[in-house]
């Protein structure tokens, strides 16, 4: 175990938070399971539990295998990449799956194991390390529009293609997230510009069409709109019951909360070990540790803007800011949604959620981070040495 954590490098305190929030997850989720167990393995939320606790495992394999891979590799690999992306998502959207008459081809199944995998969110983590190599790649470079269509937009526009018709909310928080990207990479305005108007005229284009067939795609664009609508509608319908539920636990929870375990309305609640998981942990544990829990993605946030700024490199600074930017946006948006702030989007609380790819995901991305971290650390080692005196006596011996 010893050499284990001696080969652990990078900033130690990402590590530290990581293991902090993926232990912190199973209490909740293990409570929260019971709606779900019910439904599938006969009231055994233990055999959730023990998923989850696999699905974090793999993922910290996940994290360690990526941070010893030097960062200036993920520069080739995410060209190789983009395209095998492409192919998984036409796969994933060619599977034709309808789930209430909408379109919901998100997963794909892992052969041999028997695993679901979410095509769109390896996708994300892959675009943003690939716009993360474009930006640093045209640094200083008098850049045109017409020059950043094809090798920069094309490959970002056909993602989002094929996100956009299973999964709204995913597409567009890659759209935004590739925009904030470009901007810290020092894009012109004018063109972002360009590129947010021609993203949303092709939205209106796409939700035109949909509304003039009879398919799935129909049926998601309404459910679009009804969950719009039910937002900012101040009636309750039948549409706003999770949200309804949500707001109930988390006033149910109070400054204290319930105490673990004793969520009443984590059997009411769909999806409540995952895109309500928030809620559930407010309730047991009232709003100490709802605020705690945001306390430590900040304190991750704030350890990932450290991290870039000391990169070596400006790939090293975006990619950092590329991978962990959607990692916060995404926990800030999931707590949002539960208490109402924001339209139901299907967004889990990253490692706190039970779920095998978000998991997965979000261990990739940080462990692309601590990569960058870990060179940092490197180089400051070997100015150490240069500028000992002793250390190069001893070398020189």
């Amino acid at each position: 175990m010893q050499k284990l954590f001696e080969n652990i490098k990078g900033d130690r305190l990402i590590w530290a938070i990581v293991a902090l929030l993926a232990i912190l997850s199973f209490l909740p989720v293990y409570s929260a399971a019971s709606d779900l167990a019910y439904d599938r393995y006969n009231g055994n939320t233990f055999i959730l539990l023990v998923k989850h606790v696999v699905h974090l495992f793999l993922g910290f394999v996940i994290m360690y295998l990526v941070h010893k891979i030097p960062y200036r590799y993920f520069k080739g690999l995410s060209l190789v990449m983009v395209p095998i992306v492409l192919v998984l998502l036409v796969i994933t959207m060619m599977q034709g799956t309808v789930m209430g008459g909408a379109s919901a081809s998100r997963w794909i199944q892992i052969p041999i194991v028997g695993m679901s995998f979410q095509t769109s969110t390896f996708a994300s983590v892959v675009l943003m390390v690939y716009v993360a190599r474009y930006m640093s790649k045209i640094k200083d470079q008098d850049i045109t529009f017409k020059s950043s269509i094809l090798p920069l937009w094309l490959p970002v526009f056909m993602v989002l293609a094929l996100i956009l018709p299973s999964n709204f909310s995913t597409a567009a928080i890659i759209f935004l997230m590739v925009l904030v990207l470009v901007f810290l990479g020092s894009y012109p305005l004018r063109y972002i510009a360009i590129i947010l108007g021609s993203g949303a005229v092709a939205l209106v284009f796409f939700v035109m069409v949909a509304k003039l067939t009879t398919g799935p795609l129909h049926v998601k664009v309404n459910t679009w709109e009804n969950r719009i609508k039910n937002y900012s509608n101040s009636e309750v319908t039948e549409a706003d019951y999770q949200i309804e539920k949500a707001k109930i636990a988390i006033a149910s929870g109070g400054i204290y909360g319930v105490g673990p375990g004793k969520s009443i309305q984590k059997n009411f609640l769909p999806q409540s070990s995952s895109d309500f998981i928030f809620a559930i942990i407010i309730e047991e544990y009232g709003l100490i540790g709802g605020f705690l829990l945001m306390i430590m993605y900040l304190w991750l946030l704030f350890r990932i803007v450290i991290v870039a700024q000391k990169a070596e490199s400006t790939f090293g600074k975006l990619l950092v800011l590329g991978v962990g930017l959607p990692i916060i946006f995404t926990a800030l948006i999931n707590m949002a949604v539960a208490v109402e702030l924001f339209p139901v989007t299907g967004q889990t609380l990253p490692l706190v959620s039970s779920g095998g790819t978000s998991i997965w995901m979000t261990c990739l991305a940080i462990g692309i981070i601590l990569s960058v971290s870990a060179k940092r650390e490197e180089v400051k080692e070997q100015e150490n040495v240069e500028d000992n005196p002793l250390e190069i006596l001893s070398e020189a011996i």
